[in-house]
Order: structure tokens, then C-alpha cells, then sequence
């Protein structure tokens, strides 16, 4: 079988390139717009040029069985664009479809396509998301992933090519960009924090859990043309996720309590209710599909993979 994937040097795309190639009987294809430095036998890379202009991908998909779309606009902190609906849209809609489009002309088989639960929405209150769950995004990149999943689907109906859509919630790890890496920084300094009240549960999936998923995905019958939520089998709350990884950098790390109220008004004043949400929000995620269509076990628990994490940062932090 021979593989694309697409952002081989983010975050997900290198952990998941260093898995397939992991299996001599696989032949992969990395593409990405930085350089990366991994080697294999199995494994090609290929750098995308940094252009406005619709990316060429067809001598890359000469052979390609499977394609793993993970290039995306995401994680911008400081925009600078005039018009980030717009550069959304360019990257994440219209870039997808270029690239599904000509994996079709191709004779790709399958077609994995990597959005976010951010198309079901932000938060949850009394139910959490599932594949029935109606789109409620609201933030620039899930409405673009959403646009993105809708013409996928029309794009692949009734062709060849099968169509997986795997939303997962916020992906953690040593490396994780965003918000997660400023949690560990937060942790990793020893700063108190006021969240000991916060009695929130939010679903999350650890990278290496994403990682097997992805490539049970890659073969597996009965993923042709589903939806996919997927996580870490536990919810967890944000005091424990502080704990876990404060515990694992042997962090002085304390929590105190504010009050929600407090919380939420001084997020408001400083136009923060986005880090407000994810912090103090409940965002729940009932991915039993997953397991049960697929027969698919996340190989490493919640409490394991923060303490992983937080490991793992401490030590990529040391001179």
C-alpha cells in the first residue's frame, strides 16, 4: 500500500509519518511546506512550495492508494490577514478539493480527511457530540472544516474514491501547538493557577491514540465513507489535567479558587472568553462508534499520555 500524507511536518503529521513507515510493507509520501529530516527506506518527502497558486499534486499521487489530508490553517495566534474568512476558506475548502479532485483522476482508493469537532460546536451542556450530533461550528476554522467535509462528500459521491471524516477534539502531546502548549508552559513554570474550583469534563484524544486511529482507518472496510469522532476513552476535568502534568515535571504548580463568576468576568474584560471556555467549559464527546463499527481501543489511557506529556515537555525544555 503506498500513502500521502499531506502536513507531514506538523505536529500530527510527523508522529503519524514515523508510525507507517514503522511498517516495512507500507510505502509513504510526506508532503509539507517545511523541511523534515525523517529518513526511511519507505518513506519520501516532498516540499510544497509556499505559493498562493492551487497546489500540482498529481506526480505525488502517481500509485497512491491512500491519501491523509492533515495540511491545514490552524492554530493562528496573530492574524494578520485582512481577510481570514477568506484565507480559510482558500486553504482549507478550496485546497482540500483540489487535492481530492486529482487523488480521483488519479485512482486513489481512499480518501482520509482530517477535520475537527469544532464543526459540532464549541462546548457541550447536557449531551455530548456524537456522528448524529447537528454542526453548530462557530469559530473561522470549524466552518471552513465544515464547508470542507460538505463538498467533500458531493465531490466523492458516486465515485471510486472513498470518503473518512475524522473529527477529534483537542489533540495533546509534548509538542501540541495552541493553546495545550501554553497550558504546559503555564505548568512547567509553577505559576498558581485559580482553577481548583472548576468542575468541568472535557473530552480530549492523545496523539498517539489519534495516530492508531488514523491508521486503522487507512485499511479497514468498514470505515468507507463514515464520519468519525474520536478520543481517549475518559473525560477529565481541568484541575486533573493540571495535576497529571504538574505531577509528571515534578512542578511546583498550585490551584487555587476563584469563583466562575470572576473567571468569566475577567476573560470578558480582556476579550478572552475563548481561553475562558476551553478552560473552564465542558466539551464531552461520546465516540463509541469508533470502537464499536471499527473494533478500535485507544492503545494509551488518559492519565498515562498527560503524564507523558508533561515528561516529555520537561525534558524537550533542558539545555
Amino acid at each position: 500500500m503506498k500513502i500521502l500524507v499531506t502536513g507531514a511536518t506538523g505536529f500530527i503529521g510527523v508522529s503519524l509519518c514515523r508510525a507507517l513507515i514503522s511498517n516495512p510493507v507500507l510505502s509513504v509520501v510526506g508532503s509539507g511546506r517545511s523541511s523534515m529530516d525523517l529518513v526511511a527506506n519507505n518513506f519520501l518527502f516532498a516540499r510544497i512550495p509556499d505559493s498562493p497558486s492551487p497546489v500540482e499534486w498529481r506526480s505525488l499521487l502517481e500509485g497512491v492508494d491512500v491519501v491523509i489530508h492533515l495540511a491545514a490553517r490552524a492554530h493562528v495566534l496573530s492574524e494578520v490577514s485582512r481577510d481570514p474568512m477568506a484565507e480559510f476558506r482558500h486553504v482549507n475548502v478550496e485546497g482540500t478539493l483540489t487535492l481530492a479532485r486529482q487523488a480521483i483522476e488519479a485512482g486513489v482508493k481512499r480518501f482520509i480527511f482530517l477535520s475537527s469537532i469544532g464543526v459540532n460546536g464549541s462546548c457541550t451542556l447536557t449531551q455530548a457530540f456524537d456522528e448524529a450530533s447537528l454542526p453548530a461550528p462557530h469559530a473561522m476554522y470549524a466552518v471552513s472544516k465544515w464547508e470542507a467535509e460538505q463538498a467533500l462528500v458531493s465531490v466523492c459521491a458516486n465515485k471510486s474514491m472513498d470518503l473518512v471524516v475524522i473529527r477529534p477534539p483537542l489533540v495533546y502531546g509534548a509538542n501540541a501547538p495552541g493553546n495545550f502548549r501554553r497550558l504546559l508552559k503555564l505548568v512547567s513554570s509553577g505559576v498558581p493557577l485559580p482553577l481548583a474550583g472548576i468542575k468541568n469534563s472535557r473530552t480530549m484524544v492523545a496523539l498517539e491514540n489519534l495516530v492508531d486511529f488514523i491508521e486503522v482507518c487507512t485499511q479497514h472496510p468498514l470505515a468507507a465513507n463514515e464520519i468519525f469522532l474520536v478520543s481517549d476513552e475518559q473525560s477529565v476535568s481541568t484541575p486533573q489535567i493540571i495535576k497529571a502534568l504538574a505531577s509528571a515535571m515534578q512542578s511546583r504548580t498550585s490551584l487555587f479558587t476563584v469563583p466562575d463568576l470572576v473567571l468569566h468576568g475577567g476573560a470578558k474584560l480582556l476579550g478572552k472568553l475563548s481561553v475562558y471556555q476551553q478552560l473552564c467549559g465542558s466539551l464531552e464527546i461520546d465516540s463509541k462508534k469508533s470502537r464499536t463499527l471499527l473494533s478500535w481501543v485507544p492503545p494509551v489511557d488518559v492519565k498515562d499520555a498527560l503524564e507523558k506529556a508533561g515528561r516529555d515537555f520537561k525534558k524537550n525544555q533542558m539545555p
